[in-house]
């Protein structure tokens, strides 16, 4: 969004309290075009259509490279990257550049033909408002050269099959992550300064909206939960939402939105970290978890596998099976011998492949060759 929040001189944002605010008028008029759908599905879809001449101030400050994330929420416009001059990396966060407007798209794949009669709209024509995004993509993007980076094989594997980037030049390079700021302290003295038992076993769950997002599949941790909750003595941790307690048949301690500098006590806490998505990247929260010592369990599906080898730092349970799911955390937990082998694995495998410093190079490698 058009809004800078920080202090940092290197970021440049709006200079005044009325340009901040645009960033959300912006949004919001950017979601018009979705009022015409009354069957709209409950989840997050870009239409980047309003104008913007972002490239204008790109050329002012004249950098040797353009790398974009994420730019949707009405900051920039599908017409504008078309009109950025210098060698561009795209580095996508889920799968919205390459199809209709949706972010994830479930179980269509019409992003890799031609978008229309989308599920998410709730559509039924072809010449829908995910068609007109899709045809505009094909219009601006078709002749340009950018180079796109993925951070898990699975949006690369996406990406490739995708009529609009199969002929686009696809790099797989992961987020990184500060393991000075992500690493394992005490668990005793964690669960004391959170106000947790020391004595049962922690199941942690949390994302942005982790309870409300259905993508998120906390609908699917509930199920496993409640199966093991006569056999196992433990207690569960939710951040990233308030409490929905009467959902699950054990205690649960909600911790709310959390801050940054909680989050390496929330996660060194656990003795589990669950991940149920439906779909889903690279996601942050498996890998700041993995970081902390405390082994996750996922289902099988998007990047998970590229964070959670089987049985080594973690459970890959099969695809939305709840008693493979439940399987897993019992796995996990079951044993103090393995939790101590899956803890020290967790923190080793953060360590050998997504150490900040070492993703940084990867990319300045990239950068050198454009």
């Amino acid at each position: 969004m058009y809004n800078k929040k920080s202090d940092d001189p290197s970021v440049i944002g709006p200079k005044s309290y009325f340009g901040n605010k645009i960033g959300g008028f912006r949004y919001h008029v950017d979601r018009l075009p979705l009022k015409l759908y009354s069957n709209l599905k409950d989840t997050f879809w870009s239409s980047q259509w309003l104008p913007h001449n972002i490239h204008g101030k790109i050329d002012h400050i004249a950098p040797d490279v353009v790398h974009l994330h994420w730019i949707c929420g009405g900051f920039v416009p599908v017409q504008e990257i078309a009109k950025i001059k210098q060698p561009t990396v795209w580095t996508l966060h889920d799968m919205w550049a390459f199809t209709g407007g949706c972010h994830y798209s479930g179980n269509c794949d019409k992003y890799k033909y031609e978008c229309g009669s989308c599920p998410v709209l709730g559509s039924v024509k072809d010449g829908d408002l995910s068609n007109w995004v899709w045809k505009r993509k094909k219009e601006y993007w078709a002749d340009l050269d950018f180079t796109v980076v993925t951070p898990s094989r699975w949006l690369a594997d996406c990406a490739h099959s995708s009529s609009l980037f199969e002929d686009k030049k696809i790099e797989v390079i992961p987020n990184g992550l500060d393991l000075e700021k992500y690493k394992p302290v005490s668990k005793d003295e964690a669960r004391m300064a959170l106000n947790l038992p020391l004595d049962k076993n922690l199941v942690l769950f949390g994302a942005m909206n982790s309870t409300g997002d259905k993508r998120k599949g906390f609908q699917y941790l509930r199920s496993a939960i409640n199966m093991l909750s006569e056999n196992l003595d433990f207690e569960a941790i939710v951040f990233g939402n308030a409490g929905v307690g009467d959902q699950l048949e054990i205690p649960v301690n909600y911790m709310g939105r959390l801050p940054d500098n909680m989050l390496n006590s929330i996660y060194s806490s656990a003795d589990v970290f669950v991940a149920p998505s439906l779909q889903d990247n690279l996601p942050n929260t498996v890998m700041e978890s993995l970081a902390c010592g405390t082994p996750s369990v996922a289902f099988n599906i998007g990047g998970m596998s590229d964070m959670i080898v089987h049985k080594q730092n973690g459970y890959l349970a099969k695809p939305f099976n709840v008693e493979d799911l439940a399987q897993g955390i019992k796995w996990v937990v079951e044993q103090a011998q393995r939790k101590k082998h899956l803890s020290a694995s967790s923190r080793k495998y953060v360590e050998t492949n997504y150490e900040i410093k070492a993703i940084a190079k990867k990319y300045s490698d990239l950068y050198s060759i454009l």
